[in-house]
C-alpha cells in the first residue's frame, strides 16, 4: 500500500467506504443520526450525502493508514499543504504556549505528524487493547518526532498540565463523548456531555488556543491543514461558558467539511438526567 499512488489509494478507498456505507448498517444509523440532529436546516438528500461521502473518506483513511506511518518524509511532505501557519508561527514567536484545537476530522492524524515534522508536540491517543497494534501506532504517530509527547486520554488531565506547562504545544482532541465526567453544553442542536477542561488549562498556562483541522483534498491529490486564527472567549472563568465555546468553535470547523467529521461516532451517546436515550 505504501508504494501506491494516493490516487490509486484515494478511489480504492471511496469503493470500499461505499461497501461499508451498504452493509454496516448500525454505524451508518449512528452517523446519520448525529447528522440529522447538527444539521437540521439541510434537506434528507443533503443529509444522506454527508453520510455516504462521510463513508467514502472513512475508506479512504482506512487504506492510507499505513502510508502515513511508513512513506519517506519527502513524499509526505509533498502530499500536505499547510494553510494559516502564520497565525501558529506569530504566538509561537511571542513566546506564548499554545493550544491546537483539533477536532476528530478522519484525516487529523497527518495534521500531527505534519505539525510534528517542525517542532516537538505532545499528542493524544487512545490506548489499543492489542500490545502490538498499540505501539506500531505510537512509533507511527512519533517518527517524525521521537521526542514528542503521546499522552493517553485516560491519564489524569492534571498530568496532562504538567506535560503544558513545560511548553510543548499541544495537539488537543476533547469533541467526544466525556460519559458523566463531562458537562452538558450544546454541540451544534442537542446537549453534548463535554469535557471541561480547555478553559481551565488556558487561565493556568496563559496558553492562546488555534482551531486546527485537517482535510483529504479530492481524489487523491493530498491533504490540507487548516490553522486559523487564535480563539480568545475560551477564559471567562465560567466552566459552561468556557465550554460551550469551545464546542462553537469545533462546529464552525465541522461546518466547513462536514463530510470529513467522525459522525460514527456516538457523540451524543450521554445525557443529561431524565433525558430519553438518542441511539
Amino acid at each position: 500500500m505504501t508504494v501506491l499512488p494516493l490516487p490509486l489509494l484515494a478511489v480504492t478507498g471511496y469503493s470500499l467506504g461505499l461497501v461499508f456505507y451498504f452493509l454496516h448498517f448500525s454505524r451508518r444509523k449512528i452517523a446519520f443520526k448525529n447528522i440529522q440532529a447538527c444539521f437540521p436546516e439541510l434537506s434528507l438528500a443533503e443529509q444522506k450525502s454527508i453520510n455516504r461521502w462521510h463513508f467514502c473518506y472513512l475508506g479512504q483513511s482506512i487504506v492510507t493508514a499505513c502510508m502515513n506511518w511508513w512513506i519517506s518524509s519527502a513524499r509526505f511532505d509533498r502530499l500536505v499543504t499547510i494553510r494559516g501557519r502564520e497565525n501558529y508561527e506569530r504566538v509561537l514567536a511571542d513566546g506564548k504556549k499554545v493550544i491546537l484545537l483539533s477536532p476528530h476530522f478522519i484525516p487529523m492524524e497527518v495534521a500531527g505528524l505534519a505539525l510534528q515534522r517542525e517542532r516537538a508536540m505532545v499528542g493524544m491517543y487512545q490506548y489499543m487493547k492489542n500490545p502490538v497494534l498499540n505501539n506500531m501506532a505510537l512509533r507511527g504517530r512519533q517518527r517524525f518526532c521521537p521526542d514528542g509527547v503521546m499522552f493517553e486520554r485516560k491519564q489524569p488531565l492534571r498530568t496532562l498540565l504538567k506535560i503544558l506547562m513545560k511548553g510543548l504545544p499541544l495537539v488537543y482532541s476533547p469533541d467526544q463523548d466525556a460519559m458523566r465526567k463531562g458537562v452538558f453544553v450544546p454541540f451544534f442542536h442537542p446537549l453534548a456531555s463535554t469535557t471541561p477542561a480547555l478553559g481551565k488549562f488556558v487561565q493556568i498556562t496563559k496558553s492562546v488556543v488555534i482551531p486546527c483541522r485537517s482535510r483529504m483534498l479530492p481524489w487523491g491529490q493530498g491533504y490540507e491543514i487548516i490553522l486559523g486564527e487564535p480563539i480568545t472567549q475560551l477564559a471567562s472563568g465560567d466552566e459552561l461558558a468556557d465550554t460551550a465555546a469551545m464546542n462553537y468553535a469545533i462546529e464552525e470547523m465541522v461546518r466547513e467539511c462536514p463530510q470529513q467529521y467522525l459522525w460514527v461516532h456516538k457523540r451524543f451517546k450521554t445525557r443529561p438526567p431524565g433525558e430519553s436515550v438518542f441511539y
